[in-house]
Formats: C-alpha cells, structure tokens, sequence
C-alpha cells in the first residue's frame, strides 16, 4: 500500500473518531489524494462524487424511506400493534414479546432501525414499566428488537451493501427476511425465558374471541401485505427492487386515503422529512463512489486479496477474524460509514474464498446490527437510552445475555450457509 492511500486513509479514520460527518470524513481524506497526487486528474473526483449517485437501484432509497414516513401518518402502527398483542398476548413477557413482533413487522415498511427504536422507546416502554417490567429491561429489549430492521426487506443498509458490492438487491431483501426471522424469534425465545423468571405477566391469560381477533386482523391485513408485494412482485419480475420502492409510496398513499389518517400537511411534512433523509445518504453513497474509485487505482482489494488468501488458508478462520473485526470497528464507526470503506475491500476477499456473497452481506450487515447497539457509539443504544432516560452503565448490564444471544446468531449465520441463501433458492 503505497504512502499517500495509508495517510488518506489514517485521516478519515482520525475524522471518524471524531465523530466528523462521514460523507466530510471520506471525502476530505480523498480529496487529500488528489492533492498528493499532481498525475492524477482532479476532474476525476467530481465525476465520481456525482456519478456515484447516478445508479438506478439508489433510487429505491428516497422511496422506501418515503413509504416508511407515509406509514407512519397513517396510524399503521397501531393497528399493527393490536394485531402483535393477539399473536403474542399470552406469552410470558407479553408487552416485551409485542416490541419484538412490532419491530419485524413495522421494520418491512419503515427500513429504518433508529426510526423503529425512537417509536417503540416512545410508544411501549412507559406502557411496558407500568406492566412492571424495569426501564433497563424495557430499553434494552427494544433497542435489540430494533437491530432486526436493516436485516428485512426493505433495510436501507441492503440497499446500500448492495449498490457498493455490485450484488442483487432484490436477492438481498429474500435473503435479510430469514436472517430477521431468526433473530426474531430467538429474541422472544430469550424474552420468554427472562420473563418467566422475573415474573414479567403476559397480557391476558384468557384466550381471545375469534370475533376480536378477525376484526384485529382485518385492519392490519392492509398494511401488513406490502412486504408481500414487494417480495412477490420482485421475485414475479412484475418491477425491480428499485420499481418495488415506488410502488410502496403509492401503496402508503392510498392506505392513507383509506383510512382518513394521511392529511396533506402530514404528506408535506413527510416530504420535507424524505428529502432531508435521503440527502444524507446520498452524500455518504457519494463520498463511498470517490473512495472506491481510489481504492480501485490502486488496486489495494486486489492486493488485500492476494495477501490474505496467502496469509490464511482457510475460509472458517477468515471468517473468525473478520467477524472479531467487524464487530470492533461496530463499537467505534456507524454502519453505513465502515460498510463504505471496508465492503469495496472484503466482499472481494469472501468471494476468492468461495463465500457465497449473500451470506456474506448478512454476516456483513449483522455485526453493523450487533455494532448499533454496542459501547461506547452504539445509535441504537444512544437513541433508546435518550428516549426512556436509562443509564448507559445499566443499559449495558442489562443488554449482557442478549450480547451473548447475538453471538451466537451470528456464529450461526456465519457457519451455517443455508440460514441465509435458503429462501433465495427457494425463491429463484
């Protein structure tokens, strides 16, 4: 690696411990290397930083992002409330088992976890500590829960990994919807298990009238069909991953209508809220563009590549390092930010290894996941914390069985192939 990429890259580092924007970091560092750099055209950095933006699939961002702002005026949350409250009511933890449940179904229409995290630390956790259950435990499951957003259709982070690694977005979103499933459901595992010792109530001890239950159902039935019909609608080549996006506006703008909820001063404002969220991907996407075309030049993914396959002669101990890595760089760098740097460089080295490259954007996206929600930069952690007032110190107390829950998803994900292509197979 010559000189000039090691300082670059020294300083965007610098900066990102600093906690420096990421699209300033990145850009900063690469606009020092055509400085250093006199034969290398200048012209060549704006190009990038534009041109990077330009891909078709990117457009999916601003609409899902859109469908998921739109969702939220109008009531869907509610109603999907109630209907995880009939799934989930009877089970030990009740009120913690529907912030699971919630999380995976409203993380298919929101994309977003930091979204999903400052809903539910609004909505469950004051419901959830006068049920009895403690603020630690309260805010610790939901930040959790909140982790299974970026791993279902349709995670902005897929999106993301997808566009920079040059990998099927629609495959993505197939295969995040059994990386979800699972962590989802060893989530209510560990939750039930808790509760039962802790003496945390279900809801009701009854069962539900039929009656009560189809009426729940009904009115999330509407809402809770989107995810379907962007899967379906990818998988039967009806659109693209990126069509599947607009589609979801409409979708959101007529179950608004439907409902009477969605007014337009309410559209005006999710717009204004679009528009802002999506200039900050985008600028990160951008400065990703400039720094990828740098590392290209330079051939250091090659040269990495070479190296390690040299280096480490078995795929099971590569991923070891890579996950321990990962999961480092989690606790100190946003997600978005480290996919930018390190994707263009590892995804290259998982494939020399024969890896399959879905399995290896889950693996990917989960340590960001596990990285959210670990000291001392964790968001997801930051963001819950804030919300319910929950020390940062009992937080993490608190979090210590679900961090060893994480693991072990993660070594399953790592170690078992079919947890992540299954569905793709099935589907394709």
């Amino acid at each position: 690696m010559n000189n000039v990429i090691l300082l670059c890259s020294i300083i965007m580092l610098v900066l990102l411990f600093l906690k420096v924007p990421v699209f300033i970091s990145v850009l900063g560092a690469s606009a020092l290397y055509f400085l250093l750099n006199p034969n290398v055209n200048a012209v060549v950095f704006a190009q990038q930083a534009i041109t990077g933006v330009e891909s078709l699939s990117l457009l999916a961002i601003p609409f899902f992002v859109c469908a998921g702002i739109f969702m939220n005026y109008t009531g869907v949350t509610g109603r999907i409330m109630s209907f995880c409250e009939i799934l989930t009511g009877r089970m030990n933890g009740g009120l913690a088992q529907v912030n699971i449940l919630l999380s995976t179904l409203m993380g298919g229409l929101s994309g977003s976890n930091l979204a999903d995290a400052a809903m539910q630390s609004k909505m469950l956790v004051p419901q959830m500590e006068k049920k009895g259950f403690s603020k630690e435990f309260s805010t610790v499951v939901t930040a959790t829960s909140s982790m299974i957003t970026p791993l279902i259709p349709p995670g902005i982070a897929m999106i993301i990994y997808g566009s920079i690694a040059n990998v099927s977005i629609g495959k993505l979103f197939v295969a995040g919807i059994g990386i979800g499933t699972l962590l989802c459901g060893s989530l209510m595992i560990m939750v039930s298990v808790i509760s039962k010792k802790r003496g945390y109530l279900p809801i009701r001890t009854e069962k539900i009238k039929k009656v009560e239950a189809l009426s729940t159902l009904k009115a999330a039935a509407l809402p809770l069909c989107l995810p379907i019909i962007i899967i379906g609608g990818i998988r039967l080549g009806i659109f693209t991953a990126t069509e599947a996006g607009s589609i979801a506006v409409i979708y959101a703008l007529l179950l608004g209508a439907f409902y009477k909820e969605l007014r337009l001063n309410d559209i005006v404002t999710g717009l204004r809220e679009t528009v802002n969220t999506t200039a900050s991907i985008m600028l990160i996407v951008s400065a990703a563009s400039v720094f990828s075309w740098i590392l290209t030049k330079e051939r250091i993914p090659q040269q990495l590549t070479e190296w390690i396959v040299t280096a480490i002669d078995n795929k099971f101990i590569f991923l070891i390092i890579v996950n321990v890595f990962l999961l480092v760089v989690g606790m100190f760098i946003e997600g978005n930010a480290s996919m930018i740097v390190l994707v263009p460089l590892l995804a290259p080295v998982a494939a020399a290894y024969g890896i399959n490259e879905f399995q290896f954007a889950m693996i990917y996206i989960f340590n960001n996941a596990i990285g959210a929600i670990s000291p001392p930069m964790g968001t997801l952690m930051f963001v819950t914390c804030g919300i319910t007032k929950c020390k940062t110190k009992d937080f993490i107390k608190e979090a210590l069985p679900f961090y060893a829950l994480l693991l072990i998803n993660l070594l399953i994900i790592t170690y078992v192939p079919f947890v992540s292509t299954i569905l793709i197979d099935i589907f394709y």
